[in-house]
């Protein structure tokens, strides 16, 4: 197995990087924009708002929380996850900066 090299980027690669791939996936990105339109969220809200097993949920929002995009809290008889909005700022940054680097330049 090759060596991935990770250590060879800057940190903001990295997380960049661990980010676009934690939004990888249609289910997850559907997580995040169902997230985005509820103040916060329980599990079984979501489950029953997507086409997936409880079990492929959990592995989604597992997915998305360890990458740092939504913040989970244990309330009542369930978790509540919502948006970390430091993190979508950082995103938000990102591409923000892409963004005003192409617009003053043409490209082939």
């Amino acid at each position: 197995m090759g060596v991935s090299k990770t250590e060879q980027f800057t940190s903001n690669q990295n997380e960049m990087a661990n980010l676009a791939k934690a939004l990888g996936h249609p289910a997850r990105v559907a997580i995040v924009e169902y997230l985005m339109k509820m103040d916060k969220c329980i599990c079984s809200d979501i489950v029953n708002e997507l086409p997936l097993a409880q079990a492929t949920i959990s592995q989604h929002l597992k997915e998305l929380k360890n990458a740092g995009l939504i913040k989970g809290s244990i309330e009542r008889k369930g978790l509540c996850y919502c948006i970390n909005t430091d993190v979508l700022d950082g995103i938000i940054l990102f591409f923000s900066n892409i963004s005003s680097h192409i617009k003053n330049k043409s490209c082939c």
